[in-house]
């Protein structure tokens, strides 16, 4: 993947209940300054070798933090000189064949004590011409705050969302030309309007963020002929050798469908760790870690014409915090699409 970051402002939670805490050989320094955030590491790293990678800044004290299928780290270098050293040195340099993100650690100056904080990056995506995909930064949401005082007017407050990493340009545009040689359907993205049907697919809970499918007869015929075109070919494909399973595999896996079981479906390896392989069901917008000895062949172009039957969506108005919509359909309208990430389309449900 190859997205760029240029900040990271980490969950409050991590540095205590004020969000910072205070360098001890300097009680004017506040902690966040002297840390230099990581990004795009390896999933299967240790501390120590993070430790390695900035050995010549003397690390005090290293926070590594997995989520899901991706892999940052806080290191605190004790001032802020060898942070900025740090960031001229490390920052687009390749470890393990990833290039790291490599940034200052520090509180934005506009930011409110009481405003939500989510991590955030504000990455320089490669812009693919035509296809909506651009620069992005974090969207902004504005949700009402209880007021202590009944009488008083309720006064709004802004929470600041970051576009999901799966959900950026940058991931999509990697993923979506190594999977579909012909990506002339994501002319038709834009195309949608009006009062819709939307099958979510995944949520980021929490977040106005989620996929979905666009219900259509032709989003009918799609389904119906991958999933029987799957399901004939699924005794037919070989499972994939162990050291054909990589990052940028196309493969077969089966995916969890709720009640309906389980049934083989489309997925590209995003990284590999031992005997394990993180994978993206591109039809259904979730990633997964599942066996490597479970995974089946599913090379041939033949496989991928039909375009992935999910998109990225945002609610207009709300957030969503419960995994029971998932597999439900939403009914709304489209009203737009996000300025700077213009793939990613708003919609707002009717209650």
């Amino acid at each position: 993947m190859s997205w760029s970051s240029s900040d990271f402002r980490p969950s409050a939670k991590l540095f205590g209940k004020n969000g910072v805490l205070e360098e001890q050989k300097s009680p004017r320094v506040k902690k966040r300054e002297t840390e230099v955030y990581i990004g795009n590491l390896p999933l299967d790293i240790s501390e120590e070798e993070i430790r390695y990678l900035l050995k010549d800044f003397n690390p005090l004290h290293v926070h590594k933090i997995q989520n899901g299928c991706r892999c940052f780290a806080f290191v605190d270098l004790g001032s802020m000189q060898k942070v900025a050293l740090a960031i001229q040195e490390l920052n687009g340099k390749l470890f393990h064949k990833r290039k790291l993100y490599v940034n200052s650690n520090r509180r934005s100056p506009n930011r409110t004590p009481d405003t939500a904080e989510r991590p955030q990056e504000l990455p320089v995506l490669e812009t693919a011409s035509g296809q909506g995909f651009a620069k992005t930064t974090a969207c902004t949401q504005l949700t009402p705050k209880a007021s202590g005082d009944p009488g008083e007017t309720e006064k709004l407050r802004t929470t600041f969302f970051a576009v999901p990493m799966e959900m950026r340009g940058s991931f999509l545009v990697l993923l979506l030309r190594e999977c579909f040689r012909d990506l002339c359907w994501l002319a038709t993205i834009h195309n949608i309007g009006g009062e819709v049907g939307l099958l979510v697919t995944s949520i980021v809970p929490q977040t106005p963020f989620f996929w979905a499918m666009h219900v259509t007869e032709t989003l009918h015929q799609n389904m119906q002929a991958l999933f029987s075109t799957l399901a004939k070919a699924e005794e037919q494909q070989p499972f994939l050798q162990d050291s054909a399973v990589q990052r940028g595999t196309r493969c077969l896996a089966e995916y969890h469908l709720g009640h309906y079981g389980w049934a083989w479906n489309r997925c590209w390896v995003l990284d590999r760790v031992d005997a394990w392989a993180v994978v993206m069901f591109i039809d259904f917008g979730r990633s997964a870690t599942i066996p490597v000895q479970s995974l089946r062949s599913l090379d041939s172009d033949d496989f991928w014409t039909i375009p992935p039957l999910t998109q990225p969506f945002m609610l207009e108005k709300d957030v969503l915090s419960s995994y029971q919509v998932i597999h439900r359909i939403l009914k709304g309208k489209i009203t737009g699409a996000l300025n700077l990430e213009s793939h990613i389309l708003k919609f707002e449900e009717f209650k």
